[in-house]
């Protein structure tokens, strides 16, 4: 971000390390009269397909200018449905139904005229839970205790620093996303499709090489190789077997492998389940529609590693680590410390990474000719030409860094199913996702739900005029400025029993809306408590937040 906002946030943030241009590998001493962290700058260089980057898979971080520089700015835009049950299983054990949505009978045009695809809604999809991570954030050199798994003795949430639960002292944690790609654009690693018709699934763990407590990143060889925000990564596949290693040193492991890999149709309605085993937390992927099936566990055996937390060394080690969730209930307190949401169970849609573009440059991937009547911004970059497509021949771009941060491109329009006539909706929008609010341990229910979007964290941008402030909750707005529309959930009927989709108010078979629009379903601003350098606790708006006292779509209702 500009100096503007680092500016701002060295005074509203106290002792967290704020001017630094990223965590370093030596302990910033703070003075003793304002605790203001020094300046130091790192010299790491940002790793393959480093989430630094913003590519679609990472976990979005609770302050991404703290985490990978000063002017560096990284948001992923992601609505959620979050599920609460003080029940054991409910963080560790999920069953959903899933029917994937279908595309419209006609293609996109170029000059943005035509009809939307999945595509361009949402590069991905996701199933949430938090995992164990001894060597992730928040104080893998603190000596904070390790993470046990599937234990609600994990959950350290206090913002007191002299209390034996504060939130600094909190185990090493990762996060989990369950992540479905759509067909018909720019194919894997670069693009968001696996096929010209037909979607893939992935298993993805963020973990975060950051202590908190003593302002500490990890080597520089690990930052280079891995990045200070690493993911294990694996494609679902037929045999459950993952075709290159997890590791997240491992460069291969984003490319395809069409003969082993698991595909799905649009339309099809699978069973998707969550759950721990011995061998490591396991994802199971029953196609009912088409009878078959796909699964990975994040197992030494599928190369799954954690990235040793070893501030001083010269080369970088992974550690060979079966991954565990982290909780064994899901509320409120069930977070991840570092993420920028507040949730454990989960469902979200990764949504905000489209624009158009006619012609884009290949070796830079910047836009250098606008479409229709948009014109040129500056996060139109991570930009394709229509050559690149695997089926549908317009260009676009991802805004890879940052995302669509004046919220202009495709996903904040009315382009959503249930914003329209149903006759203009079938002819030229997606289907909507539809899914089931999960059950656990054998088909137990959830008792309440949460609606939440982080959109306060993605509107502190120098992009905007009036960027949202954090600290004080001031210009944080929903929807974002400069969008038409911003999408939420409702629920209808899928074989008898109650689920969840997500567009606007007048998708066919709506039930309840939840006000009919985002403001009111997603409610107000939630402040977080954070780590911060020397037990200095940070306290910041990420999130817009609305917790029902019960759950109001039951997967047998």
């Amino acid at each position: 971000m500009g100096s503007r906002n680092v500016r701002k946030k060295i005074t509203v943030l106290g002792s967290a390390l704020i001017a630094l241009g990223a965590f370093t590998v030596t302990p910033v001493a703070a003075s003793a009269a304002g605790h203001e962290a020094a300046a130091v700058k790192a010299t790491t260089v940002a790793a393959p397909h480093s989430c630094a980057s913003n590519v679609r898979w990472c976990t979005e971080v609770d302050d991404s200018e703290l985490v990978f520089g000063e002017g560096h700015y990284v948001g992923h835009d992601e609505p959620s449905v979050l599920y609460y049950s003080d029940k054991a299983g409910a963080g560790n054990d999920n069953t959903y139904t899933v029917r994937l949505p279908k595309d419209p009978p006609t293609q996109p045009r170029q000059d943005g005229s035509g009809s939307t695809w999945n595509f361009q809604l949402h590069p991905a999809f996701w199933l949430g839970m938090a995992m164990c991570d001894d060597q992730s954030a928040p104080g893998p050199a603190s000596g904070n205790a390790s993470c046990a798994p599937d234990s609600d003795s994990n959950i350290y949430n206090s913002a007191d620093p002299s209390s034996p639960r504060y939130i600094g002292k909190h185990p090493g944690s990762a996060f989990m996303e369950m992540q479905f790609y759509p067909p018909g654009w720019v194919p894997w690693p670069a693009g968001v499709s696996c096929d010209p018709t037909q979607w893939c699934a992935a298993l993805n763990i963020d973990s975060l090489s950051l202590d908190y407590n003593k302002g500490l990143q990890n080597n520089n060889a690990c930052l280079a190789s891995a990045g200070v925000e690493y993911v294990n990564f694996a494609f679902l596949t037929k045999d459950g077997r993952a075709t290159t290693p997890a590791d997240p040193t491992n460069g291969d492991r984003f490319n395809l492998d069409p003969a082993k890999d698991f595909f799905m149709k649009s339309g099809d309605t699978l069973k998707v389940h969550l759950f721990d085993t011995r061998a490591g937390f396991k994802v199971e992927v029953n196609d009912t529609t088409a009878h078959r099936s796909g699964s990975m566990t994040a197992s030494v055996g599928n190369g799954f590693a954690q990235v040793k937390f070893d501030p001083t060394a010269t080369s970088c080690t992974t550690l060979p680590s079966a991954f565990h969730p982290e909780y064994s209930t899901s509320s409120e307190a069930t977070r991840v410390p570092w993420a920028a949401h507040s949730y454990n169970t989960a469902y979200s849609d990764e949504i905000g990474h489209f624009e158009y573009c006619a012609a884009a440059d290949p070796a830079t991937g910047v836009c250098t000719q606008s479409a229709g009547s948009e014109a040129l911004d500056p996060d139109d970059n991570g930009c394709f030409n229509p050559g690149d497509s695997l089926l549908v021949r317009i260009g676009g771009c991802l805004g890879n860094s940052p995302t669509d941060d004046d919220y202009d491109g495709v996903t904040y329009q009315n382009t959503w199913p249930g914003t329209g006539s149903p006759a203009v909706d079938r002819a030229t929008k997606p289907t909507a996702i539809v899914f089931s609010s999960p059950t656990f341990r054998d088909g137990r229910q959830f008792q309440r739900v949460a609606f939440e979007t982080d959109l306060p964290r993605i509107e502190d941008n120098d992009t905007l005029a009036n960027p949202c402030d954090r600290t004080t909750g001031v210009n944080c707005v929903n929807p974002p400025p400069g969008a038409n529309f911003y999408p939420f959930y409702s629920t209808t009927r899928l074989d008898g029993s109650c689920v969840w989709q997500e567009g606007g108010a007048n998708i066919p078979g709506t039930r309840n809306t939840f006000g009919g629009d985002s403001q009111k379903e997603f409610g107000g601003l939630l402040q977080l408590a954070y780590p911060g350098v020397g037990n200095q606790p940070r306290f910041v708006y990420n999130d817009f937040r609305q917790v029902l006292d019960f759950n109001p779509c039951r997967a047998s209702q």
